[in-house]
């Protein structure tokens, strides 16, 4: 006879499920419903959320209208899997993206639906960017996270990640992010040397590839000037510049694309994660026409263009991003929310406390990796979720749903403040 389960109980995950598992060990209850900026556990605890999925939930849990159009779309007997077939909810989707967000940014790109996750997109991306230019080095930065598959986790400078690889990650050469020498110290000097010079030991590479906020590196955000400066030598050194916008864009900045506000127009964009704005698999790469010399079937994957994804990706741009409503919300709550990381951390003398990021993507550094977890797990206790990140996990990484209404905000950062107090103490 099975047992009765109960509440919370979390063996069933500890005796059956692999021991790579990361986010159950960090907030160790059973989550059964959620909705908005809430999640439940099956005890009826509430907790106030501010990981959304790591980005994935930019626009909330469960988000009503996006749901609807959804269970209108299974009711109908809509295309689900189609494989790459043309459908009328692909149409759609790339019709509306254009119209919506492409267009009146003066961009000009056509679409790939690679498999349905980030680390699809950045492998398809690579594997373009090296097909096109016929070179074969990519150039990452330090802290940067693209994905732990083989191809992705060679762009991304973790070590934990990269050890797990059984084979040494090839094909990157690693440079000095925005940043990594102090704030007066412009490495992108250091870059146009190293290109510049035919006996730097460096390839001349066929892409870059950066995120304009690093989110698993730290919440390390590049200044304008970087960037641009970035792609002025990818222009004049015939490299393709790619953009990693799969946990930054989607709004989390302020506008759709995080690159926006440094004027940029990578050669290829990689998107995934709140793209089809209820948490359903996505991915999508954005290339410039002339990019595109794949051969049919060359890059290929049983579920790319989830069409369920699709339907709910695009009632998201209907719903969030025909005006600037949300962008203005995004770029306030993250003044809010800057503003009062800033007091917390004035207040903290033990440790000292530092803030980073941009918009609603934002973080807490705590200067070691004990101290940010204690400060998480006594959050979590009187109901926050929020994770860490950086090289040694030191920074608290804040992601509110991008629709969190400003009391469940302030709630959260309260519970964040009196963590922090708690700990100091």
């Amino acid at each position: 006879m099975p047992t009765e389960r109960n509440s919370n109980s979390l063996v069933a995950f500890e005796t059956l499920e692999s021991n790579v598992r990361s986010y159950s060990r960090s907030f160790p209850v059973v989550f059964r419903k959620a909705a908005g900026a809430m999640l439940e556990d099956e005890g009826g605890c509430e907790f106030i959320d501010f990981l959304s999925g790591a980005s994935v939930l930019n626009y909330g849990h469960n988000d009503p209208d996006l749901l609807n159009a959804a269970l209108q779309y299974l009711q109908s007997n809509g295309i689900v899997h189609g494989l790459d077939m043309a459908t009328s909810v692909k149409r759609e989707f790339m019709e509306q993206f254009d119209a919506i967000l492409l267009g009146p940014r003066g961009l000009t790109y056509k679409f790939q639906f690679p498999g349905p996750t980030g680390a699809n997109a950045v492998e398809a991306a690579l594997k373009l960017a090296r097909k096109t230019t016929g070179r074969h080095t990519v150039i990452s930065f330090t802290n940067g996270f693209h994905g732990v598959s083989l191809g992705a986790l060679a762009v991304t400078g973790n070590r934990y990640y990269r050890g797990a690889a059984g084979v040494p990650p090839a094909g990157a050469a690693f440079m000095p992010y925005d940043g990594y020498f102090g704030a007066d110290q412009d490495t992108s000097k250091y870059l146009d040397k190293v290109l510049s010079d035919a006996s730097s030991g460096v390839d001349l590479p066929a892409a870059i590839i950066l995120e304009t906020v690093q989110g698993e590196g730290g919440i390390n955000s590049a200044r304008k000037e970087w960037l641009q400066s970035v792609e002025w030598l990818c222009r004049r050194n015939g490299i393709l510049l790619i953009v990693d916008d799969i946990q930054a864009g989607c709004g989390r900045t302020g506008s759709f694309f995080s690159f926006e506000f440094a004027g940029l127009s990578p050669d290829i964009v990689v998107l995934s994660k709140s793209l089809s704005g209820v948490g359903l698999p996505l991915s999508l790469l954005l290339l410039k026409p002339e990019l595109d010399v794949w051969q049919p079937g060359e890059h290929s994957g049983t579920f790319r263009g989830n069409n369920l994804a699709l339907v709910t990706a695009t009632a998201a741009l209907q719903k969030y991003w025909t005006d600037e409503k949300l962008s203005h919300d995004v770029l306030e709550k993250g003044r809010i929310m800057s503003d009062r990381l800033r007091e917390i951390a004035q207040r903290s003398r033990n440790p000292p406390l530092s803030v980073r990021g941009r918009g609603m993507m934002l973080g807490l550094d705590c200067g070691t990796g004990k101290s940010a977890e204690k400060i998480v797990r006594k959050a979590f206790k009187d109901g926050l979720v929020v994770e860490r990140c950086g090289a040694e996990d030191q920074v608290i990484k804040l992601l509110p749903p991008l629709t969190i209404d400003g009391e469940t905000l302030q709630r959260g950062l309260d519970i964040l403040d009196i963590s922090v107090h708690e700990m100091s103490k």
